[in-house]
């Protein structure tokens, strides 16, 4: 019982009995998470060469700056940036992972972390905060809504001479499109959705609305079981949109028109 014990609850950081490479997966996350919010911080803080043609940065999304033609003495992409921020921050999955890739709280199942510290939860400020995930989550569906809107924008291209809208498929164009899809597959299997749409219910055969909205709880959980892979597909595909339509602006990449 002893050594069971010790296996569950080992003392002392990195102690374990485990034999596989335990270190791998916190290892990568750390790389990962962390090569991506040095990256975006960077990319926002330029506030230049977030546009080319139809083709707008996520993380400059939307553009009030053109919608309303305010100027900012900052770059006007963190008046929105922080929500989509904050719903990756609170996210279950994401939460897990930068604990353990960053506060090693614990790095690994049955791999110990620092010694003398009183495991609080998230009971305790700041971590209390990830309370209010489900109200990120509304608030980064509206985003959500206008990065649609930019991808189905990418499409459509003024005609230099006529100055008439007309519709192409480029590189970019898909580029948007394949990001906006991972975003909502990364939204729309998120827990709190789950919640909303079914998982407060007691009785899902009750009523005719309630057999709806189980129908729409298990559409949700298709997602959520693939919510880790969306998870990081989407911070993949944001991070490329926006690498992709800076090269373009700064002239570096030439997006080639498929159609």
């Amino acid at each position: 019982m002893a050594e069971s014990n010790s296996i569950l609850n080992p003392n002392g950081l990195g102690v374990n009995q485990r034999h596989d490479a335990w270190w791998l997966s916190p290892l990568l996350t750390f790389l990962g998470l962390g090569g991506f919010g040095v990256y975006s911080t960077w990319a926002a803080f330029q506030g230049a060469h977030y546009e080319w043609g139809p083709y707008l940065s996520p993380f400059y999304s939307p553009n009030i700056q053109k919608m309303f033609g305010w100027s900012y003495p900052f770059s006007f992409a963190f008046v929105f940036l922080w929500i989509p921020l904050g719903f990756r921050g609170t996210c279950y999955y994401y939460r897990k992972a930068y604990y353990r890739a960053f506060f090693l709280d614990p790095p690994g199942c049955a791999v110990g972390e620092p010694a003398g510290r009183a495991y609080r939860g998230e009971t305790g400020f700041p971590f209390i905060l990830q309370n209010v995930h489900r109200y990120f989550f509304y608030l980064a569906t509206v985003v959500l809504a206008f990065l649609w809107y930019d991808a189905v924008e990418g499409f459509f291209f003024r005609n230099e001479i006529t100055g008439q809208r007309e519709f192409h498929v480029g590189v970019g164009s898909l580029v948007l499109l394949v990001n906006v899809i991972a975003l909502s597959g990364f939204s729309f299997g998120c827990n709190s959705l789950r919640h909303l749409v079914g998982g407060k219910l007691d009785c899902f055969s009750c009523t005719a609305n309630a057999r709806m909205r189980y129908k729409l709880w298990g559409g949700v959980s298709i997602l959520n079981l693939k919510h880790m892979e969306w998870a990081w597909v989407s911070l993949f595909t944001v991070g490329f949109a926006d690498v992709y339509v800076r090269l373009c602006s700064m002239g570096i990449w030439h997006d080639m028109r498929i159609f």
